[in-house]
This record gives structure tokens, sequence and C-alpha cells, in this order.
């Protein structure tokens, strides 16, 4: 392994396709290890084109745009950051030996669509996943709950995230209203959708999983809240059974090796009593793993750079700990916080501000961490940290 010189002839460059706050640590851990980072993204001056070596504002999901910029930075690692990217563009750089896609282009192919993840987990691998069915109108909708999946069910665009278009049914008055907001929720103009049966689990954890170069390694689970399919809370260790535990090591085991390549998987699951249900799975670091900024030796960040890499992975828990998201609250361009004196102030307590150039109420414009003796201290910590910060606008 040798790692080059930035801005040089011998630099490693790494290329990341999205640069929101997830793409901005992972800039970072790069740069830590002395590689050349370009980070592009759909809107300029996104965070992790703050704190990248150079940046690009193109559209991602356009393969001709998509394809010039990887041509024209050469890159040696192309890396996936988010899911609305032209896969048809990644699969060619990687059959023509160009770059390397991480962890792959098929990988890629394969999780920016429910239909193809839910497919290879259930009928390939056969994963213990919840009941589902695809459909492509609204009568097919309903055809599938009256023939097996029943109310209360979950309806989603087969191509969305952070739970844009999802929506919980529990009555058929909820068909029209649902179906209307899965169209308006899609990555992408279509009109199927998956509709998933409700799990009545016990909880349900992400367990971060890495692939690296001495073999596969499972970070400790984690635990997390979220409302409306997104994200509000998360934090580790998630406590469980033996036997869960081991259950989640294996389906997520299973469901990566499947994938293939290298780097960090968030792989989420459905917990009832000793019973894991796959759900998703995402091929990159994920959103409830900025908790491991405070708990690991080495973020979910750190070791999906040293994955990528080659280089020898650490997946220690260093310390129990909680994250709790700090939320825009307002429509505004560049806005600014208060607060933060107080919310550093909380013990064990570390704020990370995005620096998103435009605030949206329900947008993520930063996160609290906290470490403690015991997760629920953490946790306390953390809520009352992302509460202290407040957006305003100037």
């Amino acid at each position: 392994m040798r790692i080059g010189t930035p801005l040089a002839p011998s630099a490693t460059r790494v290329m990341l396709l999205g640069a929101g706050e997830l793409g901005k640590e992972v800039v970072i851990a790069f740069q830590r290890l002395g590689v050349e980072v370009v980070a592009v993204d759909r809107y300029p001056d996104a965070p992790g084109h703050q704190v990248a070596h150079r940046a690009h504002a193109i559209d991602m999901t356009d393969p001709v745009a998509l394809t010039a910029v990887i041509e024209q930075e050469q890159p040696q690692y192309v890396i996936p950051e988010i899911e609305a990217i032209a896969t048809t563009a990644l699969l060619a750089v990687e059959e023509a030996g160009t770059a390397t896609v991480v962890p792959t282009a098929r990988a890629t192919r394969l999780t920016m669509d429910r239909e193809g993840i839910r497919r290879l987990a259930a009928e390939e691998l056969g994963l213990p996943t919840s009941p589902y069915a695809f459909a492509d109108s609204l009568d097919e909708v309903s055809a599938a709950i009256d023939d097996g999946i029943g109310f209360p069910c979950v309806l989603k665009p087969v191509m969305s995230s952070s739970g844009k278009g999802q929506s919980v049914l529990r009555s058929a008055a909820d068909l029209g209203p649902a179906w209307d907001y899965a169209m308006a929720g899609g990555r992408v103009a279509g009109t199927r959708v998956i509709v998933e049966g409700f799990v009545d689990f016990d909880y349900e954890i992400t367990q971060l999983t890495v692939r690296a170069a001495d073999g596969t390694h499972f970070c400790a689970p984690i635990g997390h809240l979220q409302e409306h399919g997104d994200y509000v809370e998360s934090w580790q260790p998630q406590p469980m059974s033996e036997a869960a535990a081991a259950a989640a090591r294996d389906v997520a085991g299973r469901i990566t090796e499947a994938l293939g390549g290298r780097g960090v998987f968030g792989v989420e699951l459905f917990v009832r009593g000793d019973e894991v249900l796959f759900s998703e799975v995402s091929p990159r670091p994920h959103d409830t793993g900025l908790v491991t900024l405070a708990t690991q030796r080495l973020s979910e960040f750190e070791l999906h750079a040293r994955a990528v890499l080659g280089l020898p992975v650490d997946v220690s828990l260093r310390s129990p700990g909680a994250s709790a998201v700090i939320y825009g609250g307002v429509d505004a361009k560049a806005v600014g916080f208060e607060g933060v004196d107080a919310a550093l102030a909380v013990p064990g307590t570390d704020v990370r501000l995005f620096g998103k150039p435009e605030s949206f109420a329900t947008r993520r414009m930063g996160v609290a961490v906290a470490a403690a003796d015991d997760v629920e201290t953490a946790r306390s910590r953390a809520t009352e940290a992302a509460g202290l910060v407040r957006v305003v606008v100037d």
C-alpha cells in the first residue's frame, strides 16, 4: 500500500459522489491519511465541498455529466455517498478499469433500488424480511394488501431515501394520500412502489459492517429512533441478547458478502426477541452512525477510509454514547446558530454543525453527540445539547 502526496503527480486521489454531512466527515478522514479528495454534489458549497481539495456541482443522475467529471479528475477511487447517481456511468467506469468504484458499481446499483436489494436479500439469499409486494398502480397496491399484506402496512417508492414518500397505512382510507405521497417522494419519475407488511418489532438497529482487506468486521449494534422514516436519535451499544446479536451479524455478513467490495455498510435490521429481520442496507457510512464520533476508537468515517485504502481497521468501542439531530426549524439561507456554548457545556458532549448553505424546517443542520458511562445518560446529554442549539435568521 502506497499513499502519495496531495496535489502532486503522485497523489492518491478519491472522488466522493455526494458531499453532505456524512460525505464531509469522509473527506476529513481521507485527508488525515494524506489523500487528495474531490467532492461532487448537486449544489454548490455543500458541506463536503468546504473541506475538499476541489469541488464540483453537477447533476449526478446525468451519466454524461458524471462521466465527464470522472474523466476530468482521474481518481483512483470513486465513492458514492448518496443514492441518486447514474449507475450506468459507474458500471462503465468499473468495466473500463479506470477507477475502483466503492464498494462496487453493482452494489451501488442494487442498493439505490429497494426492489433490487429486497429481491437479493429475500429471494436469492433467503434472509428473513417482512412480507412485501411491488406495485405499479394504486389498484395493484390495494390488491397486494388484500392478498395477504394486510393492514397496517408501509408504502414506499422503490427509489427514495431518508423517509421521503414513505407512509404507514392503517386502513383503506389511507391508500390515496399514501400513493400521492409516494409518487411525490421518489428520486426519479415513475410509479413503482414496495408494499411491506408492518413488523411488530421490539427495536431496530444499524449493524455497521466493515469489509476490509483482512475480512469482515462488525461494530457494536446501534439503536435508533426514526420519525417519518428519518433518523432523529441513535445510541451505541444497543442492548440485545447474544442470540439476536449473532443473528444480526450473520444477516449483515451475508448481505454484504453478496454485495462485495470494501468499505463500511450500514445494515438496517428489525429485532423481535431473538429474531432478526433484514430491512435495508446502504453501502456507505450511515446517518445513525454519526454516534460513532463519540463512541468508537475509529468513527465509521475513519473505518470507511481505511477499508477503502486497504489499511487495518479497529472496530472497538471506546464508550457508550448517543447522537441527536439538530434541525433547521426555519426556511432560510445563510442562517446562524446560537446556544452552541450552552450545548458544549453539557458534560461529555460535542456538536457538529454541518455548514449547509440553506436551512429548511426539517433539514438536518447539525448533530450533538455525547459519551457517558451508560447509554441512558448519553441519550439524555445528546438530546439536551441538541435542544440548546437554535438556528436563527441573520
